[in-house]
C-alpha cells in the first residue's frame, strides 16, 4: 500500500500564518464595522440635536409668550420685530437731525439725548415695548368689545393722511377757524403807572423747544399720489434697510387707531364734560425771599394791583448785568392742572381755593434744582368755562390711560424669556457718542481776524409722533 505524500514543514507554517492573518483581517473588519455603527450613531444623535434646537430656535421659541394678559398673549416673534422697530425708527430721527444741524453731534445729543439713552440701553427699551404693546392690546381688545372695527383700508387711509394723501386731486378738510378767547375782566381794574398807560396783559410764557418724538410720521401737507408713493417708499426703503419690516409700522398706525377710537368712546360713555372750572390769576414772583417780603410790604401798604403794575411797568436798566429780583405776569382761565405745569402744584392749588381779589401770602416753591422761587398771587376770577380742543384731548387720553392701567392690574405677567432675548439691532451710529467739539481758544495777535459769516442751519419740520 502506497504511503500517504506529507506536507512539507514549509507549506504548514504558510498556512498557519495564512489563517492567522485571516482571523486578524476578520477581527479588524468587527472593530472597523462597530467604530462606523458608532460613529454613524453619533453622527445621527448630533443632527437629531441640531434639529431639535434649529426646530426649537425657529420655530417654537418665536412663538412662546413673553407676555400674557389675561387668556391674551404677546409673542416673542411680533415683540422682537416691535423693538427692532422702534430702535430703526429712532435712529432714522438721529439721522435726519444730524443732516438738519448740518453734522453738529453736539446739538443733535441735545435734543434726542434721551433717544441714545434708550438706544444704549437694551433691555429697559425692550421692557418699555413690552409694556407698551401690552397697553395696546387691552385697548384694542376694548374697542373690539364696543364693535370698533379697524380694518386694513382704515390703517391705509390712516397712513395716506399721515403724509396728507387724501385722494388725487383731493386737499385736506379745512380746520375751522378758532373761537376768539373772551378776554377775562377783574374784579378790580388795575393801576395805571403814572409813566405808562399799559395795563396788565397776559406775558406769553417762553415756547418749549420741541423735543425728539418716538415715531417718524410725517407732517399732514397735501400731497400728489405719486409724491406719497415716492415719500412712503423712503420711509419703508429706511426702515428695511435697518431690519424693520412694514407689517410693524402698519401693526402702530393701528394701534394708534384704536386708541383714538376707544378714548371717544369712552369720553361719550362716561359723559366727559367739555367744561371745567378754570381761573385767571395776577402772578408776582420774586427770586429772593428778601425782595418777596418787601413786595408783601408794599402789597399791605398800597394794594396788590399797585404793587403788580409797579413791577409791570417797571423800565429794566439796559446795562444791568443781573435781571431785576421780581417779575410779574397775568394767567388768564386756566385749568389747575394747567396752572401747575406754569407755576407749580402748590401755586395753582391755592389759585382755587383764595377767594377771589385777596392778595395770598408768600408762597415758597422749590425749583428742584437748589433754587427758590417765591410766588404772591391774587385771583381775579373763577367760573366753569369751555376747555380747549387741546385740553379736552388730553383729558381724553388720561381717561383712556386710567382704563388702560385697570386693565392691566393683576392680569399682565411677564415671562422673563425676553430677557435673554432682547434685539440689539439696528445699532445706533458710534459718531452720535463723540464728544461734541471744543470750540479752539485763539491766542492773542495783533493780526487783524476776518470775520466770517456762519449761517444758521435751517431745522427740518419734525415728523408727526404717534404715541
Amino acid at each position: 500500500m502506497a504511503k500517504k505524500p506529507q506536507t512539507p514543514p514549509r507549506d504548514d507554517a504558510e498556512q498557519r500564518q495564512s489563517r492567522k492573518e485571516i482571523l486578524i483581517a476578520r477581527k479588524h473588519e468587527r472593530q472597523l464595522r462597530n467604530v462606523r455603527i458608532a460613529a454613524v450613531v453619533v453622527v445621527a444623535l448630533i443632527v437629531i440635536v441640531v434639529a431639535v434646537a434649529l426646530i426649537n430656535e425657529l420655530a417654537l421659541t418665536p412663538n412662546r409668550a413673553v407676555a400674557t394678559v389675561g387668556d391674551r398673549s404677546i409673542i416673542l416673534r411680533d415683540w422682537q420685530q416691535r423693538v427692532i422697530y422702534e430702535r430703526a425708527q429712532r435712529i432714522i430721527y438721529l439721522e435726519n437731525q444730524l443732516e438738519a444741524f448740518g453734522g453738529d453731534v453736539g446739538i443733535v445729543q441735545q435734543f434726542g439725548g434721551s433717544l441714545i439713552n434708550e438706544l444704549l440701553d437694551d433691555e429697559g427699551l425692550g421692557e418699555n415695548v413690552l409694556n407698551v404693546m401690552a397697553e395696546e392690546l387691552v385697548i384694542c381688545d376694548a374697542a373690539a368689545e364696543r364693535g370698533i372695527e379697524i380694518t386694513d383700508a382704515d390703517v391705509q387711509n390712516e397712513i395716506n393722511s399721515n403724509f396728507g394723501f387724501y385722494g388725487e386731486g383731493v386737499s385736506p378738510t379745512a380746520q375751522p377757524e378758532p373761537t376768539q378767547t373772551i378776554q377775562p375782566t377783574p374784579s378790580l381794574t388795575p393801576i395805571a403807572p403814572a409813566d405808562a398807560t399799559a395795563v396788565p396783559t397776559e406775558t406769553p410764557e417762553p415756547t418749549a423747544t420741541a423735543g425728539p418724538s418716538p415715531t417718524p410720521f410725517p407732517t399732514a401737507t397735501p400731497l400728489s399720489e405719486a409724491a406719497f408713493q415716492e415719500q412712503f417708499g423712503g420711509i419703508m426703503t429706511s426702515l428695511t434697510d435697518l431690519g424693520a419690516s412694514e407689517a410693524a409700522y402698519r401693526n402702530v398706525v393701528r394701534a394708534q387707531l384704536c386708541r383714538t377710537r376707544l378714548a371717544d368712546a369712552l369720553a361719550e360713555e362716561q359723559s366727559l364734560s367739555r367744561t371745567a372750572l378754570q381761573a385767571s390769576i395776577f402772578v408776582i414772583t420774586a427770586d429772593t425771599e428778601e425782595a418777596a417780603n418787601e413786595v408783601q410790604a408794599q402789597i399791605e401798604a398800597d394794594g396788590y394791583l399797585t404793587a403788580w403794575n409797579t413791577i409791570q411797568s417797571r423800565i429794566d436798566d439796559p446795562e444791568a448785568t443781573e435781571a431785576p429780583p421780581t417779575s410779574s405776569f397775568e394767567l388768564l382761565w386756566r385749568t389747575q392742572d394747567s396752572l401747575a405745569a406754569s407755576v407749580g402744584a402748590s401755586v395753582a392749588a391755592l389759585a382755587f381755593d383764595l377767594p377771589v381779589d385777596e392778595p395770598s401770602d408768600v408762597i415758597a416753591v422749590d425749583n428742584g434744582d437748589d433754587t427758590t422761587t417765591y410766588y404772591l398771587i391774587m385771583v381775579s376770577g373763577r367760573e366753569e368755562r369751555e376747555l380747549s380742543e387741546s385740553e379736552y384731548q388730553t383729558r381724553q387720553e388720561e381717561l383712556l390711560q386710567t382704563f388702560a392701567d385697570e386693565q392691566l392690574t393683576g392680569t399682565l405677567q411677564l415671562n422673563e424669556l425676553w430677557r435673554s432675548r432682547v434685539p440689539t439691532l439696528p445699532v445706533l451710529d458710534s459718531k452720535f457718542l463723540a464728544a461734541p467739539t471744543a470750540t479752539p481758544e485763539l491766542e492773542a495777535t495783533e493780526a487783524v481776524i476776518p470775520t466770517i459769516a456762519v449761517e444758521e442751519p435751517t431745522v427740518a419740520p419734525e415728523p408727526t409722533t404717534t404715541e
